[in-house]
Protein backbone atom coordinates (compact mmCIF):
# COMPACT_ATOMS: atom_id res chain seq x y z
CA UNK A 1 0.00 0.00 0.00
CA UNK A 2 0.92 3.60 -0.90
CA UNK A 3 1.39 5.54 2.04
CA UNK A 4 -0.37 8.96 2.42
CA UNK A 5 1.69 12.12 2.28
CA UNK A 6 1.17 13.95 5.37
CA UNK A 7 0.24 18.07 4.63
CA UNK A 8 2.11 20.76 6.45
CA UNK A 9 -0.35 21.92 9.74
CA UNK A 10 -0.43 25.60 7.78
CA UNK A 11 -2.46 23.57 4.75
CA UNK A 12 -4.27 21.36 6.88
CA UNK A 13 -5.73 24.19 8.77
CA UNK A 14 -6.03 25.89 6.04
CA UNK A 15 -8.64 23.30 4.39
CA UNK A 16 -10.70 22.79 7.69
CA UNK A 17 -11.18 26.37 8.04
CA UNK A 18 -12.61 26.72 4.24
CA UNK A 19 -14.91 23.47 5.02
CA UNK A 20 -18.51 23.08 4.49
CA UNK A 21 -19.48 23.00 8.11
CA UNK A 22 -19.51 25.47 10.50
CA UNK A 23 -18.07 23.57 13.24
CA UNK A 24 -15.41 22.46 11.23
CA UNK A 25 -14.94 25.94 10.47
CA UNK A 26 -15.11 26.80 14.13
CA UNK A 27 -12.88 24.57 15.61
CA UNK A 28 -10.37 25.08 12.84
CA UNK A 29 -10.06 28.91 13.80
CA UNK A 30 -9.81 28.04 18.09
CA UNK A 31 -6.80 25.48 16.42
CA UNK A 32 -5.30 28.08 14.55
CA UNK A 33 -4.92 30.17 17.65
CA UNK A 34 -3.60 27.68 19.49
CA UNK A 35 -0.77 26.48 16.88
CA UNK A 36 0.03 30.30 16.55
CA UNK A 37 0.63 30.65 20.28
CA UNK A 38 2.68 27.19 20.59
CA UNK A 39 4.53 27.94 17.42
CA UNK A 40 5.82 32.04 17.99
CA UNK A 41 6.39 30.89 21.81
CA UNK A 42 9.77 28.74 20.78
CA UNK A 43 12.80 30.45 20.73
CA UNK A 44 13.44 29.60 16.88
CA UNK A 45 9.87 29.23 16.10
CA UNK A 46 8.01 31.53 13.72
CA UNK A 47 6.55 31.70 10.20
CA UNK A 48 7.60 31.95 6.73
CA UNK A 49 5.88 34.55 4.03
CA UNK A 50 4.50 31.47 1.79
CA UNK A 51 2.72 30.26 5.23
CA UNK A 52 1.07 33.01 6.61
CA UNK A 53 -0.48 33.47 2.64
CA UNK A 54 -1.86 29.75 2.79
CA UNK A 55 -3.23 30.56 6.51
CA UNK A 56 -4.80 34.03 5.23
CA UNK A 57 -6.39 31.49 2.47
CA UNK A 58 -8.02 29.54 4.71
CA UNK A 59 -9.28 32.37 6.76
CA UNK A 60 -9.95 34.24 3.35
CA UNK A 61 -12.92 31.57 2.78
CA UNK A 62 -13.77 30.98 6.31
CA UNK A 63 -14.98 34.95 6.17
CA UNK A 64 -16.82 33.60 2.32
CA UNK A 65 -18.32 30.97 3.47
CA UNK A 66 -20.05 32.88 7.22
CA UNK A 67 -23.50 33.68 6.55
CA UNK A 68 -25.86 36.04 8.48
CA UNK A 69 -24.44 39.72 9.93
CA UNK A 70 -24.08 39.02 13.51
CA UNK A 71 -21.75 35.40 13.05
CA UNK A 72 -20.03 37.15 10.34
CA UNK A 73 -19.05 40.08 13.10
CA UNK A 74 -18.11 37.96 15.82
CA UNK A 75 -15.93 35.79 12.86
CA UNK A 76 -14.50 39.35 12.23
CA UNK A 77 -13.51 40.18 15.31
CA UNK A 78 -12.03 36.55 16.19
CA UNK A 79 -9.60 36.58 13.18
CA UNK A 80 -8.56 39.81 13.73
CA UNK A 81 -7.38 39.49 17.02
CA UNK A 82 -5.18 36.66 15.85
CA UNK A 83 -2.30 39.17 15.72
CA UNK A 84 -2.46 39.68 19.50
CA UNK A 85 -1.34 35.57 19.55
CA UNK A 86 1.73 36.11 17.67
CA UNK A 87 4.52 37.12 20.26
CA UNK A 88 6.97 38.75 18.43
CA UNK A 89 6.49 42.59 15.96
CA UNK A 90 8.27 40.81 13.25
CA UNK A 91 5.56 37.72 13.11
CA UNK A 92 3.00 40.72 13.42
CA UNK A 93 3.85 42.63 10.57
CA UNK A 94 4.24 39.72 8.34
CA UNK A 95 0.42 38.66 9.55
CA UNK A 96 -0.61 42.17 8.39
CA UNK A 97 1.45 42.08 5.14
CA UNK A 98 0.07 38.86 4.10
CA UNK A 99 -3.65 39.91 5.25
CA UNK A 100 -3.56 42.99 2.90
CA UNK A 101 -1.63 40.90 -0.01
CA UNK A 102 -4.34 38.59 0.11
CA UNK A 103 -6.69 41.19 -0.03
CA UNK A 104 -5.32 42.66 -2.78
CA UNK A 105 -5.27 39.14 -4.69
CA UNK A 106 -8.65 38.10 -4.04
CA UNK A 107 -10.28 41.21 -4.18
CA UNK A 108 -11.54 41.10 -7.88
CA UNK A 109 -13.15 37.48 -7.05
CA UNK A 110 -15.69 39.11 -4.53
CA UNK A 111 -19.20 39.23 -5.81
CA UNK A 112 -21.44 42.13 -4.02
CA UNK A 113 -23.18 40.59 -2.39
CA UNK A 114 -20.22 39.53 -0.04
CA UNK A 115 -18.25 42.85 -0.32
CA UNK A 116 -20.20 44.21 3.14
CA UNK A 117 -18.35 41.90 5.04
CA UNK A 118 -15.21 41.72 3.82
CA UNK A 119 -15.12 45.56 3.80
CA UNK A 120 -15.75 44.89 7.44
CA UNK A 121 -13.00 42.66 7.67
CA UNK A 122 -10.04 44.91 6.28
CA UNK A 123 -11.46 47.74 9.36
CA UNK A 124 -11.42 45.30 11.93
CA UNK A 125 -8.09 44.31 11.10
CA UNK A 126 -6.45 47.96 11.10
CA UNK A 127 -8.29 48.37 14.06
CA UNK A 128 -6.28 45.76 16.03
CA UNK A 129 -2.98 46.75 13.43
CA UNK A 130 -3.59 50.36 15.91
CA UNK A 131 -4.16 48.72 19.23
CA UNK A 132 -1.18 46.77 18.65
CA UNK A 133 0.82 50.35 18.42
CA UNK A 134 -0.91 51.47 21.31
CA UNK A 135 -0.32 48.85 23.51
CA UNK A 136 3.43 49.79 22.83
CA UNK A 137 2.82 52.96 24.33
CA UNK A 138 2.52 54.93 20.79
CA UNK A 139 6.13 54.42 19.90
CA UNK A 140 7.62 56.40 17.63
CA UNK A 141 9.47 53.35 15.76
CA UNK A 142 6.00 51.60 15.99
CA UNK A 143 4.43 54.32 14.61
CA UNK A 144 6.57 54.29 11.63
CA UNK A 145 6.81 50.37 11.31
CA UNK A 146 3.25 50.09 10.91
CA UNK A 147 2.70 53.33 8.68
CA UNK A 148 5.68 51.83 6.34
CA UNK A 149 3.67 48.74 5.75
CA UNK A 150 0.54 50.19 5.26
CA UNK A 151 1.91 53.11 2.68
CA UNK A 152 4.30 50.07 0.99
CA UNK A 153 1.40 47.35 0.92
CA UNK A 154 -1.00 49.41 0.16
CA UNK A 155 -0.59 53.34 -1.77
CA UNK A 156 2.44 52.60 -3.08
CA UNK A 157 2.32 53.75 -6.66
CA UNK A 158 4.21 49.81 -7.78
CA UNK A 159 1.66 48.40 -5.81
CA UNK A 160 -0.79 46.44 -7.82
CA UNK A 161 -3.79 46.68 -5.45
CA UNK A 162 -7.16 47.56 -6.82
CA UNK A 163 -8.72 50.87 -6.26
CA UNK A 164 -11.32 49.62 -3.98
CA UNK A 165 -8.77 48.66 -1.60
CA UNK A 166 -7.20 51.66 -1.35
CA UNK A 167 -10.33 53.78 -1.52
CA UNK A 168 -11.57 51.68 1.47
CA UNK A 169 -8.21 52.34 3.43
CA UNK A 170 -7.89 56.10 2.91
CA UNK A 171 -12.02 55.98 4.01
CA UNK A 172 -11.35 53.89 7.71
CA UNK A 173 -7.90 55.12 8.22
CA UNK A 174 -8.77 58.49 10.02
CA UNK A 175 -12.07 57.03 11.95
CA UNK A 176 -10.20 54.09 12.93
CA UNK A 177 -7.41 55.87 14.15
CA UNK A 178 -10.22 58.34 16.18
CA UNK A 179 -11.14 54.95 18.22
CA UNK A 180 -8.00 53.66 18.95
CA UNK A 181 -5.99 56.96 19.89
CA UNK A 182 -8.14 60.53 20.43
CA UNK A 183 -7.66 60.36 23.89
CA UNK A 184 -4.29 59.61 23.94
CA UNK A 185 -2.78 60.84 20.54
CA UNK A 186 -1.20 64.74 21.02
CA UNK A 187 -1.30 66.96 17.81
CA UNK A 188 2.42 65.68 16.79
CA UNK A 189 1.87 61.95 16.91
CA UNK A 190 -1.01 62.63 14.71
CA UNK A 191 0.93 64.80 12.37
CA UNK A 192 3.24 61.82 12.05
CA UNK A 193 0.50 59.41 11.32
CA UNK A 194 -0.67 61.55 8.20
CA UNK A 195 2.82 62.30 6.69
CA UNK A 196 2.45 59.29 4.35
CA UNK A 197 -0.53 60.53 2.91
CA UNK A 198 1.04 63.97 2.14
CA UNK A 199 3.68 62.58 0.48
CA UNK A 200 1.49 59.97 -1.36
CA UNK A 201 -0.93 63.01 -2.45
CA UNK A 202 1.99 64.95 -3.97
CA UNK A 203 3.58 62.02 -5.73
CA UNK A 204 1.05 59.80 -7.04
CA UNK A 205 -0.55 60.21 -10.80
CA UNK A 206 -3.36 58.36 -10.22
CA UNK A 207 -6.40 60.99 -9.82
CA UNK A 208 -8.97 59.00 -7.90
CA UNK A 209 -5.78 58.20 -5.06
CA UNK A 210 -5.50 62.01 -5.20
CA UNK A 211 -9.03 62.52 -4.65
CA UNK A 212 -9.33 59.92 -1.90
CA UNK A 213 -6.90 61.10 0.01
CA UNK A 214 -8.01 64.68 -0.25
CA UNK A 215 -11.22 64.36 0.69
CA UNK A 216 -10.34 61.04 3.44
CA UNK A 217 -7.93 62.95 5.19
CA UNK A 218 -7.32 66.55 4.62
CA UNK A 219 -11.21 68.02 3.91
CA UNK A 220 -12.15 65.43 7.26
CA UNK A 221 -9.45 67.50 9.38
CA UNK A 222 -10.96 70.51 8.32
CA UNK A 223 -14.67 70.04 8.84
CA UNK A 224 -13.74 67.93 12.13
CA UNK A 225 -12.08 71.44 13.55
CA UNK A 226 -14.86 72.98 15.15
CA UNK A 227 -15.61 69.41 16.83
CA UNK A 228 -11.88 68.92 17.86
CA UNK A 229 -11.55 72.75 19.43
CA UNK A 230 -15.33 72.13 21.36
CA UNK A 231 -13.20 69.19 22.68
CA UNK A 232 -10.32 70.60 23.97
CA UNK A 233 -12.26 73.51 25.17
CA UNK A 234 -13.90 70.60 27.34
CA UNK A 235 -10.66 69.29 28.44
CA UNK A 236 -9.93 72.69 29.86
CA UNK A 237 -12.72 73.03 31.35
CA UNK A 238 -12.57 69.60 33.33
CA UNK A 239 -8.86 70.67 34.00
CA UNK A 240 -9.70 73.69 36.28
CA UNK A 241 -12.53 71.76 38.02
CA UNK A 242 -10.09 69.13 39.45
CA UNK A 243 -8.00 72.42 40.36
CA UNK A 244 -11.06 73.95 41.69
CA UNK A 245 -12.26 70.84 43.83
CA UNK A 246 -8.51 70.19 44.80
CA UNK A 247 -8.90 73.90 46.30
CA UNK A 248 -12.52 72.94 47.87
CA UNK A 249 -11.29 69.49 49.49
CA UNK A 250 -10.05 70.83 52.73
CA UNK A 251 -13.01 73.28 53.22
CA UNK A 252 -15.36 69.85 52.64
CA UNK A 253 -13.31 68.14 55.21
CA UNK A 254 -14.09 70.85 57.41
CA UNK A 255 -17.44 71.09 56.59
CA UNK A 256 -17.97 67.80 56.97
CA UNK A 257 -16.30 67.14 60.49
CA UNK A 258 -18.95 70.20 61.70
CA UNK A 259 -21.88 68.26 60.19
CA UNK A 260 -20.93 64.80 61.80
CA UNK A 261 -21.14 66.80 65.12
CA UNK A 262 -24.38 68.07 64.33
CA UNK A 263 -25.45 64.75 63.00
CA UNK A 264 -26.54 65.77 59.75
CA UNK A 265 -25.06 64.58 56.87
CA UNK A 266 -26.72 64.86 53.51
CA UNK A 267 -24.93 63.09 50.04
CA UNK A 268 -25.73 63.08 46.84
CA UNK A 269 -28.09 60.03 45.43
CA UNK A 270 -26.07 57.78 43.11
CA UNK A 271 -29.01 57.44 40.87
CA UNK A 272 -28.63 61.81 39.86
CA UNK A 273 -24.87 60.58 39.30
CA UNK A 274 -25.37 58.14 36.89
CA UNK A 275 -28.15 60.50 35.11
CA UNK A 276 -25.38 62.65 34.48
CA UNK A 277 -23.45 60.26 33.31
CA UNK A 278 -25.52 58.53 30.87
CA UNK A 279 -25.88 62.77 29.86
CA UNK A 280 -22.52 63.01 28.80
CA UNK A 281 -22.14 59.99 26.74
CA UNK A 282 -25.15 61.20 24.07
CA UNK A 283 -22.62 64.17 23.70
CA UNK A 284 -19.70 63.79 20.42
CA UNK A 285 -16.85 61.53 21.39
CA UNK A 286 -13.25 62.39 21.15
CA UNK A 287 -11.90 63.60 18.34
CA UNK A 288 -8.34 63.72 16.63
CA UNK A 289 -6.32 67.50 17.15
CA UNK A 290 -4.19 68.70 14.89
CA UNK A 291 -1.80 72.26 14.79
CA UNK A 292 -3.40 73.11 11.78
CA UNK A 293 -0.37 75.57 10.71
CA UNK A 294 1.82 72.63 11.08
CA UNK A 295 -0.04 70.34 9.16
CA UNK A 296 -0.24 73.05 6.28
CA UNK A 297 3.26 73.84 6.38
CA UNK A 298 3.88 70.01 5.69
CA UNK A 299 1.30 69.93 3.00
CA UNK A 300 3.39 72.88 1.23
CA UNK A 301 6.58 71.34 1.64
CA UNK A 302 5.60 68.67 -0.67
CA UNK A 303 3.65 70.48 -2.82
CA UNK A 304 5.66 73.11 -3.76
CA UNK A 305 8.13 70.61 -5.28
CA UNK A 306 9.07 70.72 -8.61
CA UNK A 307 8.47 67.28 -9.10
CA UNK A 308 5.04 67.86 -8.20
CA UNK A 309 2.32 67.11 -11.10
CA UNK A 310 0.18 70.73 -11.41
CA UNK A 311 -2.96 69.38 -10.65
CA UNK A 312 -1.82 68.09 -7.42
CA UNK A 313 -0.31 71.10 -6.84
CA UNK A 314 -3.39 73.20 -7.52
CA UNK A 315 -5.60 70.80 -5.34
CA UNK A 316 -3.11 70.85 -2.55
CA UNK A 317 -3.22 74.41 -2.57
CA UNK A 318 -7.14 74.78 -1.54
CA UNK A 319 -6.10 72.51 1.23
CA UNK A 320 -3.65 74.57 2.36
CA UNK A 321 -5.73 77.89 2.41
CA UNK A 322 -8.54 76.00 4.49
CA UNK A 323 -5.78 74.97 7.18
CA UNK A 324 -4.16 78.20 7.30
CA UNK A 325 -7.85 79.85 7.80
CA UNK A 326 -8.12 77.35 10.43
CA UNK A 327 -4.95 78.20 12.50
CA UNK A 328 -6.07 82.15 12.03
CA UNK A 329 -9.08 81.33 13.81
CA UNK A 330 -11.11 81.83 10.86
CA UNK A 331 -14.11 78.47 10.76
CA UNK A 332 -16.18 77.53 7.81
CA UNK A 333 -19.03 78.92 9.75
CA UNK A 334 -19.37 81.49 12.81
CA UNK A 335 -21.50 79.78 14.98
CA UNK A 336 -21.58 77.06 17.70
CA UNK A 337 -18.82 74.76 16.55
CA UNK A 338 -21.38 71.50 16.95
CA UNK A 339 -24.11 73.36 15.30
CA UNK A 340 -21.77 74.71 12.55
CA UNK A 341 -20.55 70.84 11.88
CA UNK A 342 -24.84 69.37 11.63
CA UNK A 343 -25.39 72.46 9.04
CA UNK A 344 -22.45 72.12 7.01
CA UNK A 345 -23.44 68.25 6.55
CA UNK A 346 -27.23 69.61 5.78
CA UNK A 347 -26.41 71.99 3.57
CA UNK A 348 -24.50 69.37 1.55
CA UNK A 349 -27.52 67.04 1.63
CA UNK A 350 -30.08 70.01 0.73
CA UNK A 351 -27.81 71.22 -2.41
CA UNK A 352 -27.73 67.00 -3.78
CA UNK A 353 -31.34 66.72 -3.09
CA UNK A 354 -31.66 70.09 -5.16
CA UNK A 355 -29.62 68.86 -7.82
CA UNK A 356 -31.62 65.82 -8.38
CA UNK A 357 -34.79 67.49 -8.36
CA UNK A 358 -33.18 69.96 -11.78
CA UNK A 359 -31.93 66.98 -13.30
CA UNK A 360 -35.30 64.85 -12.69
CA UNK A 361 -36.81 68.46 -13.87
CA UNK A 362 -34.80 68.92 -17.03
CA UNK A 363 -35.34 65.01 -17.87
CA UNK A 364 -38.83 65.45 -17.45
CA UNK A 365 -38.79 68.88 -19.76
CA UNK A 366 -36.83 66.70 -22.45
CA UNK A 367 -39.47 63.96 -22.54
CA UNK A 368 -42.31 66.20 -23.05
CA UNK A 369 -40.38 67.89 -25.88
CA UNK A 370 -39.37 64.40 -27.48
CA UNK A 371 -43.09 64.04 -27.56
CA UNK A 372 -44.29 66.87 -29.20
CA UNK A 373 -41.96 66.84 -32.04
CA UNK A 374 -42.65 63.31 -32.42
CA UNK A 375 -46.12 63.48 -32.71
CA UNK A 376 -48.47 66.07 -34.93
CA UNK A 377 -50.52 68.62 -32.93
CA UNK A 378 -53.86 68.98 -33.58
CA UNK A 379 -54.58 72.50 -34.01
CA UNK A 380 -52.50 72.72 -37.16
CA UNK A 381 -53.99 74.51 -40.14
CA UNK A 382 -53.29 71.68 -43.37
CA UNK A 383 -54.78 69.41 -41.25
CA UNK A 384 -57.73 70.75 -40.33
CA UNK A 385 -58.15 71.45 -44.95
CA UNK A 386 -57.78 67.99 -45.58
CA UNK A 387 -60.41 67.01 -43.20
CA UNK A 388 -62.63 69.75 -44.35
CA UNK A 389 -62.04 68.64 -47.80
CA UNK A 390 -62.89 64.88 -47.16
CA UNK A 391 -66.46 66.12 -45.76
CA UNK A 392 -67.84 65.52 -42.38
CA UNK A 393 -66.44 64.71 -39.42
CA UNK A 394 -67.12 60.55 -39.43
CA UNK A 395 -68.39 60.48 -35.80
CA UNK A 396 -71.49 62.74 -37.52
CA UNK A 397 -72.17 60.20 -40.09
CA UNK A 398 -72.55 57.25 -37.54
CA UNK A 399 -76.40 57.18 -36.94
CA UNK A 400 -77.28 57.20 -33.57
CA UNK A 401 -77.96 53.91 -31.39
CA UNK A 402 -82.09 53.19 -31.18
CA UNK A 403 -83.40 52.76 -27.97
CA UNK A 404 -85.89 50.06 -27.26
CA UNK A 405 -89.19 51.76 -27.63
CA UNK A 406 -87.80 52.81 -31.57
CA UNK A 407 -87.12 48.44 -31.81
CA UNK A 408 -90.04 48.09 -30.17
CA UNK A 409 -92.51 50.69 -32.70
CA UNK A 410 -90.80 49.53 -35.47
CA UNK A 411 -92.16 45.78 -34.52
CA UNK A 412 -95.80 47.04 -33.75
CA UNK A 413 -96.19 48.35 -37.36
CA UNK A 414 -98.86 46.66 -39.25
CA UNK A 415 -97.76 43.82 -41.66
CA UNK A 416 -98.53 44.38 -45.81
CA UNK A 417 -101.67 41.95 -46.13
CA UNK A 418 -101.36 39.31 -48.65
CA UNK A 419 -103.68 40.52 -51.21
CA UNK A 420 -102.00 43.79 -51.67
CA UNK A 421 -98.58 42.21 -52.37
CA UNK A 422 -99.90 39.79 -54.93
CA UNK A 423 -102.06 42.75 -56.39
CA UNK A 424 -98.79 44.98 -56.59
CA UNK A 425 -96.70 41.44 -58.18
CA UNK A 426 -99.77 40.95 -61.03
CA UNK A 427 -99.39 45.12 -62.13
CA UNK A 428 -95.71 44.94 -62.41
CA UNK A 429 -95.50 41.29 -64.44
CA UNK A 430 -97.15 42.60 -67.65
CA UNK A 431 -94.42 45.46 -67.51
CA UNK A 432 -92.00 42.85 -67.61
CA UNK A 433 -93.49 40.70 -70.23
CA UNK A 434 -93.78 43.42 -72.51
CA UNK A 435 -90.45 44.70 -71.85
CA UNK A 436 -89.09 41.07 -72.98
CA UNK A 437 -91.26 41.04 -76.30
CA UNK A 438 -89.85 43.81 -77.69
CA UNK A 439 -86.21 42.30 -76.60
CA UNK A 440 -87.54 39.82 -79.06
CA UNK A 441 -88.76 41.94 -81.16
CA UNK A 442 -85.51 43.78 -81.77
Amino acid sequence: MVSRVQLPPEIQLAQRLAGNEQVTRDRAVRKLRKYIVARTQRPAGGFTHDELLKVWKGLFYCMWMQDKPLLQEDLGKTISQLIHAFQTTETQHLFLRTFWQTMSREWTGIDRLRLDKFYMLMRMVLNESLKVVKMHGWEERQIEQLLELLMTEILHPSSQVPHGVKSHFIEIFLEELTKVGAEELTADQNLKFIEPFCRIAAQTKDSRVLHNITRGIFETIVEQAPLAIEDLMNELEAQDEETDGDGEASEQDSDDESLEQNGSIHRAEPEAYQELSGDDRDGPGPVLQFDYEAVANRLFAVASQQSTPSLNRKRLYKVIRKLQDLAGGVFPEEEMPEEAYRNLLQGRRERKVKRRVRRSQLQRKEGKSEKEDSSPSRSSGPERKRRRGMGADPKEKQPKSRGRRGIRQRRRQPRQPTWARTKAANVQEPAKKKKRSLESGK
